[in-house]
């Protein structure tokens, strides 16, 4: 039997079917994933290595270029560039898009260990990376009064661990970070002028600021645990420290030293409009909503910004949702735009309501259906996708054209409905009726029996 006199002959089932096509596609609608372009996750591996005192070029000659050879001999690379930088060796390798990850990883450790490179404090570490995934929102948090180490703890303790929480953020960065250090700058006229060598001004600040575990004080009735800090946290708090004692009189740390509080790298500096501040960068996880993540983030802002000191501004710098939102929007304005023009040329053509409502009605069910086919095979809402379905939508009106042209052109001739479509059916097999096609003509027409001749 035919496939399509099955949903001819039984009109129930068709419109079951084509409510239940209409069901599963809006539901699929509301719950894909909503980006700018498709999700590719590329097998890309970062290599970090760390050579402290060592100048790029050092870096370039006896760290990145042992490791780069070893990494040219993996199966599957399909680029390797590298990064040098004061102390720092950043190698990124990206591999075929048909390379596990994982496997990848293994052969990375691999060459890692059979490189021969300097002695290094710590061997070079490794991590997988998304190069797809860049940040969908920028803050900036930055203050007229407190200090930028003050606001850099805001922004780790407070704005970062709670914008984790948000289901589909994969991770916080923090650019120009400033956290608190105490410098000690010690002055070479004043060292000399006392007699004292920088290892001393050294060794004294170690072993003034420790912080071992004390004990425990026995009674016969009671125990105590001894509670006690010997961490220095302020910069007042080592000034007072006594380096040596001279002919009885100590040698304190500030008559040989400027201390001062500052942060740990001051050669780091992130910038809003003039203005220093710290740069929070907020990545999602692969396959998730770009434009649902936002609106969740931004529910949770006026909290955040109840959290933080009056003196202390938080300030959105960038949201790629907006441009998702205006692409989306944009390419779902052109679909429609193209369905209407498609079924007002049918009609200026056929002049008739009910035959332009069967083109019309296939290239809605064909559309919303797609939905969710796109949901179960794992894709996203984007502007390709869009794009593919205004393509679509000429093949879809193309095919119910032509059927309906078939069914007027033998209804002319004096033929019934059902002995038109009967007509069609025997003398092309390889015409197919769109399910919207099939269940408009159904129930625009009252119900007949097939011809004998069918």
């Amino acid at each position: 039997m035919h496939l399509s006199r099955i949903f001819i002959e039984r009109p129930i089932m068709t419109t079951l079917v084509t409510f239940a096509i209409l069901l599963f596609g809006v539901v699929g609608f509301r719950a894909l994933p909503v980006a700018a372009l498709p999700s590719v996750d590329y097998p890309t591996i970062q290599v970090t290595a760390v050579q402290p005192g060592a100048n790029p070029e050092t870096m370039a000659s006896a760290i990145a270029t042992p490791l780069e050879r070893e990494f040219s001999t993996i199966a599957g690379v399909r680029s390797i560039s590298s990064s040098n930088s004061q102390s720092t060796t950043i190698i990124t390798i990206q591999f075929a898009l048909d390379r596990d990850v994982d496997a990848a990883a293994q052969d990375v450790q691999s060459a890692i260990a059979q490189a021969v490179l300097p002695p290094m404090p710590r061997p070079p570490s490794y991590a997988k990376q998304n190069p797809s995934e860049q940040p969908i929102l920028y803050f900036a948090l930055n203050s007229s009064t407190l200090p930028l180490y003050t606001v850099n703890e805001y922004a780790e303790t407070v704005l970062a661990q709670r914008l984790s929480t948000v289901s589909g953020v994969s991770r916080v960065q923090i650019y120009g970070a400033q956290k608190y250090a105490v410098r000690i700058q010690a002055d070479p006229d004043k060292l000399a002028a006392h007699q004292v060598g920088i290892d001393e001004v050294q060794r004294a600040v170690q072993q003034s600021n420790v912080n071992l575990p004390t004990g425990r004080l026995y009674g016969p009735k009671q125990a105590f645990t001894v509670q006690s800090s010997g961490q220095l946290m302020q910069a007042s708090a080592y000034r007072p420290l006594i380096v040596e004692w001279r002919k009885g009189v100590p040698l304190r740390l500030e008559e040989l030293a400027n201390v001062i509080d500052s942060v740990e790298d001051n050669k780091t500096i992130a910038w809003n409009n003039g203005t220093r501040g710290i740069i929070l960068a907020i990545s999602r996880q692969p396959g998730t909503n770009t434009v649902q993540i936002v609106d969740q983030i931004r529910k949770l802002l006026p909290a955040l910004q109840a959290g933080l000191p009056p003196s202390v501004e938080l300030l959105l710098l960038y949201d790629a949702s907006e441009t998702v939102r205006a692409s989306i929007h944009d390419v779902e304005f052109t679909l429609m735009l193209t369905v209407a023009l498609v079924v007002m040329v049918i009609f200026l053509f056929l002049r008739n309501i009910s035959a332009t409502l069967i083109p019309g009605s296939a290239v809605v069910l064909s559309i919303v259906g797609t939905f969710a086919a796109i949901y179960l095979l794992g894709y996203s809402l984007n502007t390709l996708s869009l794009m593919a379905l205004t393509l679509s939508v000429g093949f879809v009106v193309d095919d119910a054209v032509v059927m309906l042209e078939n069914i007027v052109r033998y209804m002319e001739m004096g033929k019934g409905r059902y002995e038109a479509l009967a007509r069609i059916l025997r003398n092309d097999h390889r015409c197919h009726f769109d399910l919207g096609l099939r269940f408009a003509d159904v129930h625009s027409h009252a119900r007949q029996p097939l011809s004998a001749s069918a």
